[in-house]
């Protein structure tokens, strides 16, 4: 049996291109007996973005929480236990302005906690979280992967580096590109990352 953990992040939903990625990616899986599938959608259902009563309850021992802090520490308990149970951790997103959608990284404000995900050694931090991989599904409206606006992903190298803190260094990266560039450069991206997924 193998633990799929889809985050998704769209406000657009299924509508959205990465929303559509997602979906193939899910219906492959499910064809597949024994695939375990779980689903985060934070596009329609975000999570509350870190402020300083998050902070001040990851600060909190345990024993000394209210009892709005020990709501705060479950959910945080909870997100890395999906987490650390995946074999493969799935994140689709778009980008926004050059960069992940706030509902992805709040995702990771969450799960990049130290003495759970990660800890400092003599030598740096270390991930927590082995011998998994990764899929990111992309949408993007113009053409980052190669090109003179490659320089300006700091989507994709951004969460790389995210999953790698962690521990995740096995990464496969779709991409659904030129969204923005007219119905048939939409349409051929979009073909082109649904073939993509089907080798995965």
């Amino acid at each position: 049996m193998s633990k799929y953990l889809f985050i998704q992040s769209s406000v657009r939903g299924a509508d959205s291109a990465s929303g559509q990625l997602a979906a193939h990616l899910k219906k492959q899986l499910g064809a597949v007996s024994g695939n375990e599938i779980l689903e985060r959608d934070l596009g329609s259902n975000p999570l509350p973005v870190l402020d300083a009563a998050l902070l001040g309850t990851l600060f909190t021992p345990a024993d000394a929480l209210n009892p709005a802090q020990k709501t705060q520490a479950a959910l945080v308990s909870t997100l890395i236990e999906e987490l650390k149970a995946a074999d493969t951790v799935v994140l689709s997103a778009g980008m926004y302005n050059f960069a992940a959608p706030v509902q992805l990284k709040t995702w990771f404000d969450y799960v990049l906690q130290a003495g759970r995900t990660f800890h400092y050694t003599a030598t740096g931090p270390e991930g927590l979280v082995k011998g998994k991989r990764a899929i990111l599904l992309v949408a993007t409206g113009g053409v980052y992967s190669e090109g003179p606006a490659a320089a300006a992903d700091f989507m994709v190298p951004h969460l790389k580096q995210l999953l790698a803190f962690v521990g995740i260094t096995d990464v496969s990266v779709i991409r659904a590109e030129g969204m923005a560039l007219g119905n048939d450069a939409a349409k051929a991206g979009l073909e082109k990352a649904l073939a993509e997924i089907e080798t995965l």
